[in-house]
């Protein structure tokens, strides 16, 4: 019964690794990283683009209410009067005058001469503007993370699976080996059954690990704006190269750099300065405006008979009280601005944490790295030594089956050390704002 078994697994190895695709696409951890920034950004970076694109439109608002304004109108009426109802009332005068024919035609032009409240509306839509762009990189830099640390789990996927089929081609080899034994007479025949138990748990823990790394490659599609079922390969593995970035080598430093060019302490700094800005145009509504208006064109009867006129005027507007509507809008202006300088004070204390934080995940990560070094080749010696012993007929296979056991959690333990190291990484390039120069 031992053959078919280990056909029957063999074949449910090889459906585990059997691509789902014929020509998935390739794909390096850079390549993904990049892929934020191209013209196939995902949905979360197109859509911060789109809003930076909204918030420069309103700048154009703004400046339109000082740019002059024209327009062409034309009029063709029939009219009848009551000169009684305009004041008229003598002798000879008729009660109806008309109909007759009124023709006009006519170009308009209003201009604002000085208001220094609309100049600072402008200045204000500008600082919205800087606000957007940063908020664009903040969603940039936050997509980059996304995509790295998808990236990294589909690496770690990737790297449970070849483990995994390690231990199952070793698990074979240790079916075999027992077998042998067995026919040599120099092992009991539950040598044979714990083997093919734990070839068993192999193939079983293989077909789960290949299932994972699927999920974890849907799970990058989506984080890359792909269709889930477009099927990717992962060109670079997971190792202690991935992950560099333009990072500081010191925490001072990189302290420094993540206050100076975090897009997200950026953009609210930025929306604090576009709402005092905008308390300054609310306060300049109390200084007077100049505002010119000017039209013309011809009237009359008809139109052979239009004569031209025209009227130019100058406008004057001194606002004085308007039930305390301004005094409202500018508290509420100066709360909001308050508002953006508390929540920059507490970025500027997590820009601080967040790096601290990604340092000590580093050093943990490379010392986990060193240990789970030293686990992986005691665990491979306790393997070839414990196989060496049964074959020399000393000793059963469950001293083999032990050590196979501790060889696998020490492949774990090595993989969750290569992660924990990348995702560190990860969280140190976004801590201080160059996660897009991930690689």
């Amino acid at each position: 019964m031992a053959l078919p078994q280990i056909t029957l697994i063999a074949a449910l190895i090889s459906a585990a690794q059997t691509p789902t695709s014929p020509t998935p696409v390739r794909l390096s951890f850079a390549d993904a990283i990049r892929r934020v920034t191209s013209d196939n950004a995902p949905p979360s970076v197109e859509l911060a683009g789109l809003r930076t694109d909204e918030s420069r439109a309103r700048v154009t608002q703004a400046r339109s209410g000082l740019l002059p304004s024209v327009s062409v109108g034309g009029l063709w009426s029939n009219r009848t009067l009551n000169p009684k109802s305009l004041g008229f009332s003598f002798p000879g005068l008729p009660s109806l005058i008309g109909p007759f024919d009124v023709v006009d035609g006519r170009v308009y032009l209003q201009q604002t001469v000085f208001d220094f409240s609309k100049l600072k509306r402008v200045n204000a839509a500008k600082t919205q503007l800087s606000a957007s762009t940063a908020e664009g990189s903040a969603t940039e830099e936050t997509a980059a993370q996304a995509v790295a640390v998808a990236y990294a789990r589909a690496a770690r996927a990737l790297a449970v699976v070849g483990a995994r089929r390690a231990d199952s081609a070793l698990a074979a080899e240790l079916v075999t080996v027992a077998n042998a034994q067995v026919q040599a007479g120099v092992s009991a025949s539950i040598d044979v059954t714990r083997a093919r138990v734990q070839l068993s748990e192999s193939a079983g823990r293989l077909i789960l690990a290949t299932a994972q790394l699927e999920r974890a490659k849907i799970d990058l599609a989506r984080s890359l704006g792909l269709a889930t079922d477009a099927a990717i390969e992962l060109t670079d593995t997971l190792s202690l190269e991935m992950g560099a970035a333009n990072v500081p080598l010191s925490r001072d430093s990189a302290v420094a750099q993540a206050i100076a060019v975090r897009p997200d302490l950026a953009a609210e700094l930025a929306r604090g300065n576009a709402a005092r800005t905008a308390a300054s145009a609310i306060s300049a509504e109390r200084l007077p405006r100049l505002d010119l208006a000017a039209d013309y064109g011809v009237t009359g009867n008809t139109a052979p008979k239009s004569i031209a006129t025209h009227t130019v005027g100058v406008q004057v507007t001194w606002p004085i009280l308007d039930g305390l509507r301004r005094e409202g809008r500018l508290a509420e202006q100066k709360a909001v601005a308050q508002q953006s300088d508390v929540r920059a004070k507490d970025l500027r204390q997590q820009v601080a944490a967040d790096v601290d934080a990604a340092l000590l995940d580093l050093r943990s990560a490379a010392a986990q790295l060193t240990i789970s070094g030293d686990r992986l080749r005691l665990a491979a010696d306790e393997v070839s030594q414990a196989r060496q012993r049964f074959e020399a007929g000393v000793a059963g296979n469950i001293e083999v089956i032990n050590a196979q056991e501790s060889l696998v959690r020490a492949r774990e333990a090595d993989i969750d050390a290569r992660f924990a190291g990348l995702t560190a990484k990860i969280a140190l390039a976004r801590s201080v704002g160059s996660a897009r120069t991930l690689h």
